[in-house]
């Protein structure tokens, strides 16, 4: 019996994705398990396998095509099976409803870390298990036979070895010969359409990414009340922990190579629990209280902003912080970061870091429903009194806290930025 091929719902945001490029032929033996195509959110990518063996029968869109979620895409069945039923717009190609099992294993699979699967056979059973979580395991004496994998079908990913480490009193961090390869090449963003042209200029289509976030940005400054404070907080104490990281790291003492942003992201996550107030969303008429801290981190991508969401970010280590940061980040720029971390109701709060740019003052706009976002500058030697009458050039970092004066008044903002700076200057990790 043929059996049809569906566009799969990444997210629940996410009502349409576009056809990327074919794996298989029409007419082309295939495989449970071979890849069929790759398709793409407004902001991630990911592939399709086959679920079932027989002949590619038909293949219903082009790469290219914005293809809505849950839509019959292709046929897979024997030679000669008639697959008109199942083109789109007849009845046969009714889409899967909400809540039948398929659709809601494919939501729980689409909320995973996209990893590729090791499979290893004993007597016992079959283990499913990505390269990072196996080097993981391996690492830190982890049993995976004991383990029960949260990834999709079942597959036992790098958070499981991590728990499983956890439970066991070990620490947890990555080693460093463990960091993974990307998951799949980045995803190019695709060049822009001519629209028009003229003798000395042209008129280009927007991408749906730039088109979104054009969307937020005029939206969040159009639907709050936005204000920023500027602060600069002593750096020694945050260079004097970086230094230390990077020698540790490169003499093989320590898994993570801790950056200055992961430092500030741990000094603001402690800040955070000092001041609820600020890890919420405002909602109008009401307030969202959250108990854990998902970081939202601002990435730039050759797709666009992108600002995927660590959640409970303060259950971590520094290590583990680092780890889990660097991650999110990489899966942004190859484009196969969960939708469902990339939106703004995802993230508590976030922070956007702009130091390496050399920026030394700016604005970051809030996602809202979040109520604040920190921007973080880059370090420049300024004057500072160290003792009565005698002052020096010390380094210091630029903070910038954008608040939204609708649900923070002023001294509630100012507040929890000093504490980010007394955070900052007196870390201890």
């Amino acid at each position: 019996m043929a059996i049809p091929v569906l566009m799969p719902r990444q997210g629940q945001s996410v009502e349409s994705c576009i056809m990327g490029q074919w794996y298989k032929s029409v007419g082309e033996e295939v495989s449970e398990g071979d890849l069929l195509f790759s398709y793409e959110t407004d902001k991630a990518s990911f592939e399709e396998e086959a679920k079932a063996d027989g002949i590619l029968l038909a293949a219903f869109f082009e790469e290219g095509d914005e293809v809505p979620v849950l839509t019959n895409v292709a046929v897979i069945g024997k030679e000669g099976e008639s697959t008109d039923e199942f083109a789109p717009g007849n009845e046969g190609a009714s889409v899967v409803k909400e809540d039948e099992p398929e659709q809601e294993k494919k939501d729980e699979e689409s909320s995973k870390v996209i990893e590729f699967d090791v499979e290893e056979t004993d007597e016992e059973r079959r283990i499913r298990i990505s390269p990072l979580a196996k080097n993981m395991a391996e690492k830190m004496g982890v049993n995976v036979q004991s383990l029960k994998g949260s990834g999709p079908r079942g597959r036992i990913i790098a958070r499981d070895v991590e728990v499983a480490a956890q439970k066991a009193g070990e620490v947890v961090a990555t080693p460093k010969a463990a960091t993974p390869e990307p998951v799949q090449p980045a995803v190019k963003p695709a060049a822009p359409k001519v629209l028009q042209t003229g003798a000395d200029f042209e008129v280009k289509s927007i991408p749906n990414i730039r088109k979104l976030i054009a969307s937020a940005m005029h939206q969040s400054l159009q639907n709050s009340a936005q204000l920023t404070h500027h602060l600069s907080a002593d750096a020694r104490q945050i260079l004097k922990l970086r230094k230390k990281y990077k020698k540790e790291y490169a003499d093989g003492n320590v898994s993570q190579n801790v950056t200055i942003n992961d430092l500030v992201c741990f000094a603001v996550i402690r800040a955070l629990e000092k001041f609820p107030q600020v890890n919420t969303h405002y909602l109008g008429d009401k307030m969202k209280w959250f108990k854990k801290v998902h970081l939202g981190l601002a990435v730039d991508t050759e797709r666009g902003l992108m600002v995927p969401a660590l959640q409970n970010a303060d259950d971590l280590s520094i290590t583990g912080l680092s780890y889990q940061l660097q991650q999110l980040a990489t899966q942004a720029r190859n484009g196969n970061v969960n939708p469902d971390l990339l939106s703004p109701e995802a993230a508590t709060f976030t922070v956007s870091n702009l130091g390496n740019y050399g920026v030394e003052i700016f604005t970051p706009v809030i996602n809202l429903p979040q109520t604040a976002i920190l921007g973080v500058c880059t370090i420049i030697p300024r004057p500072k009194q160290i003792e009565d009458g005698v002052y020096a050039f010390v380094p210091m970092i630029g903070l910038s806290l954008t608040y939204d004066h609708q649900a923070l008044d002023g001294g509630e903002a100012t507040r929890f930025l000093a504490e980010i700076k007394d955070q900052i200057e007196n870390l201890s990790v």
